[in-house]
């Protein structure tokens, strides 16, 4: 099996499925009861808290365990919205959002809030000056990815930081579920409020995340039931999950700069190896996220081109897993100016640092015979 869909999830490692199941087993009670072991769960609960901190570089209190990015996401937009609404409705997004952040952000059109959804260029990369021009009175918040979870274009965080700054009343989230142990991201006086993250997409597992909320931030919560999670996401908390995030977490930032560089080589190998293929058109910027490479084949259908190569034991996708059943263009590019055909014909490689250059040359390998079969039938 050659596995390059890790954009969508990857593969847990094995010390995640061992400190899940440690836990499952030795610490199953609910950390709010009140006996023995309960209290040794919300020991181990807090510890796990204390060291995703330190492995963020934020304040423990600034630490929130959700169930991954589509969670976060909405806690985080409609979270603020709710509490903030009385003074502004205005929201600026942009265009190329992953569904969690788009469509919350559409959602809350029928109560009355206005979105500005804010164009890319052809690399797809929203304009800092566009952010800043966006702003008005009633703006409440600002929201934008990291990396896009399709074509791996890298947002000028830093720069739109630096914008929310000097708006204090205005909030900046950051969705970074594809950035996290790829690409590093500063929390800490970055001008960020409001961070995600998820565990399914650094080889931890699925129903686990992290919503960074910065001290003195104040969300509407979701959830009400509990207090749990500083009251913003009441529940019992999934404590094997949450440990086994972290322990997730830990591995990947130990991990990280070895990773960029290895992924990194991968990307280069594939797009010198893919500029050479008939049909092939590349979609990703040259300065894209490392581990992200898009790719269409403008006449050939992609769900045809992935069943032939998933014949072959090789995975590989097409847009965010969230929508790649849908049978349309991709929204992010089109957003970026593409033809409709060229939207319609998207593919994504995606890779992690269990792949290979060994594993990349059968798949090119197999892509290549893949064309020239389809083109017969053209």
């Amino acid at each position: 099996m050659i596995y390059l869909d890790n954009s969508a999830t990857t593969k847990p490692h094995p010390d995640v499925l061992a400190s899940f199941q440690q836990v499952s087993d030795k610490f199953f009670a609910n950390p709010s009861s009140i006996h023995q072991l309960g209290g040794q769960t919300e020991k181990l609960l807090l510890k796990a808290k204390q060291q995703a901190a330190e492995l963020l570089k934020v304040k423990e209190e600034e630490v929130i365990f959700t169930s991954g990015g589509t969670e976060g996401n909405n806690i985080a937009i409609k979270g603020i919205a709710l509490e903030h609404q009385n003074r502004g409705k205005h929201i600026i997004t942009t265009e190329i959002e992953h569904p969690s952040v788009y469509e919350a952000c559409e959602s809350l059109k029928q109560l009355g809030f206005d979105i500005t959804f804010l164009p890319v260029n052809q690399d797809g990369v929203v304009s800092v000056e566009d952010v800043r021009n966006a702003i008005r009175k009633d703006t409440i918040l600002i929201s934008v990815m990291h990396i896009n979870n399709e074509i791996g274009s890298i947002q000028p965080i830093q720069e739109i930081g630096e914008i929310a700054k000097a708006h204090p009343k205005i909030f900046f989230h950051v969705d970074y579920v594809q950035g996290l142990g790829k690409i590093p991201l500063q929390l800490n006086n970055s001008g960020i409020d409001l961070c995600t993250m998820s565990g399914h997409k650094i080889h931890g597992l699925k129903g686990t995340g992290i919503l960074y909320i910065k001290s003195g931030t104040k969300l509407f919560p979701l959830f009400h039931g509990g207090e749990q999670e500083r009251k913003i996401r009441s529940g019992t908390e999934n404590v094997a999950g949450v440990v086994a995030m972290v322990k997730a977490l830990r591995i990947i930032k130990k991990r990280e700069l070895d990773e960029i560089n290895h992924v990194h080589s991968l990307n280069k190998y594939l797009r010198d190896n893919l500029s050479d293929f008939p049909l092939v058109e590349i979609n990703s910027p040259s300065n894209n996220a490392p581990h992200i490479m898009n790719f269409s084949l403008p006449g050939i259908k992609p769900e045809v081109m992935i069943h032939m190569l998933g014949e072959e034991g090789i995975y590989i996708s097409t847009k965010s897993a969230c929508s790649s059943k849908l049978a349309d263009e991709s929204r992010i590019i089109a957003a970026c100016g593409f033809s409709k055909e060229r939207a319609t014909s998207a593919l994504r490689v995606s890779l992690s640092y269990d792949n290979t250059i060994e594993e990349i040359d059968v798949f090119l390998d197999k892509l290549r015979k893949g064309i020239d079969q389809l083109k017969e039938i053209l």
